[in-house]
């Protein structure tokens, strides 16, 4: 595995920042320190400034989102839409377990943020798309019917984001384990056998 460099490095700490202070409360020298990068490489790396860092950032959180979703699908013993979806949350039961609930997905931190732009916008459009794909290419392999695989794979990302949501305002997981709970059976009822 190669050491990432300077500039991955400052895109991997804003995701993580973001994911716990927000967009408007993540400073750039905070990312520098974080990243232990040089001072002068944010300007280099980034000439757009925050706003690049923070889409850059986004466009992270959404490509380790979707590649989670093989990760989960090797892990399942026999793959159905409601186990897909108990694993994307167990990960986050697990994460807040192990760590609190300081922390949230840093796509829905750049989301809510008032001070996010419209280019900030998009990346979080964009990055919530690349998510629901594999999710949906999944499911069309598990037996749901590709007209409704976008449909599905929408329901699951907006119950997990808004189930971490409610998880770390009531810093417990019962919001998450209700959602795949409640959601498991239903999404296997999309499966055609």
């Amino acid at each position: 595995m190669t050491e990432r460099g300077p500039r991955e490095r400052m895109v991997f700490s804003a995701a993580q920042l973001i994911r716990r202070d927000g967009v408007t409360a993540t400073g750039l020298r905070d990312v520098v320190a974080h990243a232990d990068a040089p001072r002068g490489s944010l300007a280099h790396y980034f000439p757009g400034g925050k706003e690049q860092l923070v889409n850059e950032a986004v466009d992270w959180a959404g490509w380790y989102a979707a590649n989670r979703i093989d990760r989960f699908l090797a892990g399942l013993a026999r793959a159905t839409p409601g186990r897909l979806f108990a694993a994307m949350v167990r990960q986050w039961t697990d994460e807040f377990a192990a760590i609190g609930y300081d922390q949230g997905c840093p796509v829905a931190a750049a989301t809510v943020d008032a001070s996010v732009t419209a280019s900030t916008r998009a990346a979080a459009a964009a990055a919530f798309a690349a998510w629901r794909a594999p999710i949906a290419r999944a499911l069309v392999g598990m037996g749901v019917p590709a007209r409704k695989a976008t449909s599905a794979a929408t329901l699951m990302v907006s119950a997990l984001e808004g189930a971490i949501l409610i998880a770390r305002a009531e810093r417990s997981p019962r919001a998450l384990t209700t959602v795949a709970r409640e959601l498991g059976p239903l999404l296997d009822g999309y499966v055609i056998r």
